[in-house]
Parts: C-alpha cells; structure tokens; sequence
C-alpha cells in the first residue's frame, strides 16, 4: 500500500520495527526517561517558552482539543473560534457541550482568514481564540501570523490546533505568542494513531492550575503531576509512545523541523506542479504544506478515489458530502518520497488513458 492520506501516514521502518515487538512494563525508570525525553523535544519543536509542559493524551487528536476546553477554558471566557469546515466545527460543538460561550468566525468552504474579516471581531473583549489552523476537510492554511497579530494586539489567549501542520509548516509558540499548541501521532509524526499531545505555555498552565476540570481521564492538571516524574495517570498506549519517541530523535538527527517541513513542502509543491497538465485542479490558493485539495475537472472525485485503491493500491483522502464526488485530498506527511510522487502520477496518466480521469 502506498499512502496518500492525511493521516494515519505512512511510517519509517524504524517506526514499524518497534510497532511489532512485545509491549514492555512502563511504570520504571527505563520509561520515564523517554518520556521526559518526548516532552522535551516536542517543547523544543514547537519552540515553547522556558517553563512550559507538555502532556500526552492517549486519545485521537478530539480527545486533546476537548482537554484544552474542560481544563483551560472556562465560563467566564468569552471565546472566539475560526469555523470553516468541520474541524473547526468540532471546537464549537465542543464548546457548547461544555457551556463555554462563543462567537463563530464563519468562514465558506475553502475560504482563508483576512484582516478585513478579522478588523470586525476587534475590541470585543474576547478572551480566547480557538483555531485548527490547517482545516483539514478543506485544506486551507489559515494565516497563523495575521491570528497571532490579532491576539497579541486584543489581549486574547490563543490556542492552536496544529494537529495536521506540526512539522509541515513553521509554527513558533514563542515569536507568535500561542498559549497552547494540539498535535497528534498519526500525522507528520508519521507514528500509529491513539496518541494526541498539547504543548502548554506559562499563561495556559496558570489556568490549568485554576481550573476545576470535571474529568477522571481528561484532568490536565492530573497528568501534569504524574508528568513530573514521567508517568502518565492511566495506562497509556506504550508502543505508540516508544515509536514517537523514535521519531521525534530521527527527526532530530536528520536536521530537525526545519529540515522536516522543507522535505513536506518539496513533496507538496512536486506534486501540485506535475498535476497542472492532468484534468484535476488545485483552486485553494491558500494551501499549507500538509495536504492539496484537489477538483477533478470532468470526472467523479469517488471514481477516482476509489479506482486508485483498487487496482493500484494507492490511498487518498476522499471527502464526504457533496463535494465528495468533486474533490479529493493527498496528503504530503510521512515517510513518502518523490519516488513516491512518481507513481501516483503515472497512476493518474493510467486512469486519464483508460477514460476514468478526464
């Protein structure tokens, strides 16, 4: 199989190696000490602010974004969420379930973020601002520096999801004063999914600590203490831990972030380029590194999704609804390659040849 999607991702032979062998005993010391080891390279990967923590929630990446709202937002607050598609949907739900109040940026499918639309939300007393800044069902890549622009000058605590661009794009907790950071395993970590993480800086653990969170298992302030001495609360998914610990030293190795997000954007922008002369067609012109969108001209998005897993064994992001049937997804994170990019063109000029792709 060769993998496309957006998550889970392909993953390294050094990530999978350690998926296939027996799960060890984790409450030693021999398991604290890559746990500290994670926490430290993801603080130094998002570029945290000295004091900050980071937590590892073993949980799909809505188990994080749905902590961050019990454990740091509160009744008081007065929050503000991008909503352009149904990640961004998810922070409001989760918001209304747990009585936060909340005003919506409602944004069309696969429109950007703009100072225009931004100017209209200014001096309202919002406390929080709540973004996925890759919506991934659309894939835009909303301007992360104009957010943080915006926040800074209104006061406002920011929190951003970068569950789908954390290694694909560059996100800087501290040039961009974001409070809170969610990512998780099954993206450009490139591990299996089960394991979701949340970066905190000084401001977010202050409301932590104030917070009384109605949760046994979603508790932050919980695992912060069990943090201290590298030990999660629960018994959490030990492989995927071990694996990401891998990855996060492999990536170290090999140049660190900024190596890794230009071997995304590479892949992304070699893709995108070798389509312009297919029947498909990119219109978002405001992509991020992670994963393009992609319209097919005069042919059914599903024939074509569905054409390349079963007689080439390549998987894409099909998309739901109606534009499922107009649009696909292929995603550039994980242990892909140019090679990689080869194949699924030739396997787009096979579809155009046999008269699926036109």
């Amino acid at each position: 199989m060769l993998n496309f999607t957006v998550g889970p991702v392909m993953s390294s032979g050094s990530v999978r190696k350690i998926g296939g062998q027996q799960t060890p005993y984790f409450r030693n010391d021999e398991f604290s000490k890559v746990m500290f080891e994670n926490e430290e390279l993801m603080k130094e990967f998002v570029y945290a602010d000295e004091g900050s923590r980071t937590v590892f929630i073993t949980g799909s990446g809505t188990a994080s974004m749905e902590a961050t709202v019990m454990n740091v937002l509160t009744k008081e607050d007065k929050v503000l969420v991008v909503n352009g598609g149904g990640f961004g949907q998810r922070f409001v739900d989760l918001c209304n379930l747990h009585e936060i109040p909340n005003d919506e940026i409602k944004l069309d499918f696969g429109q950007n973020i703009t100072q225009e639309i931004l100017n209209k939300y200014s001096g309202k007393n919002y406390t929080v601002f709540l973004v996925n800044i890759c919506e991934t069902s659309s894939c835009v890549y909303y301007d992360l520096d104009l957010i943080s622009k915006f926040c800074r000058e209104n006061d406002i605590f920011l929190i951003v999801d970068a569950i789908s661009s954390f290694l694909a794009n560059p996100l800087n907790m501290t040039k961009q004063n974001i409070d809170l950071v969610i990512t998780g395993s099954q993206k450009a970590l490139a591990c299996p999914p089960g394991i979701s993480i949340i970066v905190l800086g000084p401001s977010a653990l202050k409301r932590v600590e104030n917070s009384k969170c109605k949760s046994m298992y979603l508790d932050i302030k919980d695992m912060l203490k069990n943090g201290e001495r590298g030990q999660t609360p629960f018994t959490p998914a030990v492989t995927i831990l071990l694996q990401i610990n891998q990855r996060l030293k492999e990536i170290k190795e090999h140049g660190g972030v900024e190596a890794e997000i230009k071997k995304v954007s590479v892949l992304a922008n070699d893709f995108r380029e070798r389509i312009k002369d297919l029947p498909l067609e990119v219109k978002c012109n405001c992509l991020g590194n992670s994963v393009t969108g992609v319209y097919c001209i005069n042919s059914n998005a599903a024939d074509i999704v569905n054409a390349l897993k079963f007689d080439y064994n390549i998987w894409v992001n099909p998309n739901g609804g109606e534009i499922g049937n107009k649009m696909f997804r292929v995603g550039h994170i994980g242990d892909l390659t140019l090679e990689d990019n080869d194949k699924l063109i030739e396997a787009f000029k096979d579809l155009e040849k046999r008269g699926i792709l036109k």
